[in-house]
């Protein structure tokens, strides 16, 4: 089955994927309906919605949905909202009770065993069994909980792969719509999961992950409902992020400890927290200009600001770039060849558009001519008037020619002596009309290179809509 993430992706990332001039097309209208009837528990009896201002219990649901995914709130169906709509996802309701039992049902007992009832034959036996050790692991390293699978006997977690309708009163829709759905705890088919067999089931970036799909739907079967923090593993839309690196932000970690108490390790688990663009306390690890857009990094995330948009978008790194590593420390875009570079350690990946080149990653000191010493670089921006890249690296920077592939003499240079006023460090930096912008902790210079000074001190964050602080 072919993949149809590069034409999702296209779209997540693309300005307008509907446009805005256009009147909403019944296909638009029936994608609005399905969805709100699905996951926020929209009652229209049969009847279909109609073209028209004012059907208020639409627009209700709608504003719901769109306050959960921190949309714009309209009770419209805008780009936003339709692009959203449109994302693969896990079958859960966001609002409503997908349950067997009332209230907020839990375990009672700390040890429950799973069986797989069934094999997807996208992936070799072994492949699966590994998925579902591991999914499980991730919650019960956080939690008091274990996960024994067992072979005979009446399991607590049922897992299986389905196709359509089968029988549980959720079926299933074809590929790259509904992922899979698992049930709240209970008896009988309380806390079982079912993946869409119609879907391509993966152990690396391609179409969907098992792994991180089991690990996300096994969060319902212990009693969690979706989250509205993007970061957050039970945010119900689906984004693939690195298989060896699955990860609970502090939100899932909260959310099961609420339930089930805190781990049995003495040192107590944490997660990551995913950046706030209006946060005061936001600083970068890496920034670049990208095709006329400005997109900052930070952990697992980028944040990125468009010409058209007055807020920042926060989203994975992964979903534009699956096989990027997190953590990227620099990135600088040379737009005359239409690339991006980006670096972590002592390794740079090139990319162009949604494509990481192939060959890479390659190593700083073989392209670049940077001596053993440099282990990682701290920032970088090029100069597309002169076709020179500057490598900041702790208090010196270096200066490579792009047209000739090889370091300028007389490098490195302290950055003090050339850039007076922005410190002796760079955490991020680009370059944009003219101006260099630098970035350490939570300040931003404003420099002007003509005259070596600094025009403007600034928060990190003043590229967002974030109003007054």
């Amino acid at each position: 089955m072919k993949s149809l993430l590069p034409l999702l992706i296209l779209c997540l990332t693309g300005s307008h994927c509907f446009p805005a001039h256009l009147e909403t097309k019944q296909q638009d209208l029936e994608i609005v309906q399905n969805y709100l009837e699905k996951f926020y528990d929209l009652k229209t009896e049969g009847v279909r919605i109609a073209k028209k201002k004012g059907s208020s219990p639409v627009v209700e649901k709608l504003k719901k949905m769109q306050k959960f995914f921190g949309l714009k709130v309209t009770g419209k169906p805008d780009d936003e909202t339709l692009k959203v709509m449109k994302q693969p996802r896990c079958g859960v309701p966001d609002v409503s009770q997908f349950a067997i039992t009332e209230g907020n049902p839990k375990w009672e007992k700390k040890d429950l065993t799973y069986s797989i009832e069934n094999y997807t034959p996208d992936l070799a036996k072994e492949d699966v069994d590994n998925a579902i050790r591991k999914a499980f692991k991730v919650w019960s390293d956080v939690s008091p909980l274990t996960f024994t699978k067992i072979s005979q006997g009446e399991a607590d977690i049922k897992i299986s792969f389905n196709y359509g309708d089968h029988n549980d009163n959720s079926p299933f829709d074809g590929p790259n719509g509904i992922l899979a759905h698992a049930f709240q705890p209970g008896p009988h088919i309380g806390g079982d999961a079912h993946f869409d067999e119609d879907e391509n089931w993966t152990k690396d970036h391609r179409n969907y992950n098992l792994y991180r799909v089991a690990a996300h739907e096994f969060g319902h079967s212990l009693g969690l409902g979706h989250s509205s923090d993007i970061g957050a593993l039970m945010f119900p839309s689906y984004a693939f992020s690195d298989p060896n690196d699955i990860q609970l932000s502090q939100d899932d970690i909260d959310g099961i400890q609420a339930i089930y108490g805190p781990s049995d390790n003495v040192i107590q688990p944490t997660g990551p927290t995913t950046p706030q663009a209006c946060d005061r306390k936001l600083t970068f690890d890496a920034a670049t200009t990208f095709r006329g857009e400005k997109m900052f990094f930070k952990d697992r995330f980028y944040l990125r600001k468009s010409p058209y948009d007055s807020e920042a978008e926060v989203n994975f790194i992964s979903l534009f770039w699956p096989s990027l590593p997190h953590g990227i420390e620099a990135a600088h875009e040379v737009a005359e060849k239409d690339i991006v570079r980006f670096f972590k350690g002592n390794k740079y990946w090139v990319i162009r558009g949604l494509d990481v080149l192939p060959g890479y990653p390659k190593n700083i000191h073989n392209t670049f001519g940077f001596p053993k010493t440099v282990q990682k670089i701290d920032a970088a921006f090029s100069d597309e008037y002169t076709g020179k890249t500057y490598f900041f690296v702790q208090n010196k920077y270096w200066r490579y020619d792009e047209q000739r592939r090889s370091m300028d003499a007389d490098f490195p240079k302290l950055i003090t002596n050339d850039f007076p006023g922005i410190g002796s460090k760079v955490d991020a930096v680009f370059s944009d009309n003219e101006f260099i912008y630098f970035f350490r902790g939570t300040r931003q210079y404003k420099f002007e290179p003509q005259k070596k000074r600094v025009v403007a001190v600034l928060k990190s964050n003043s590229w967002f809509n974030c109003g007054r602080y």
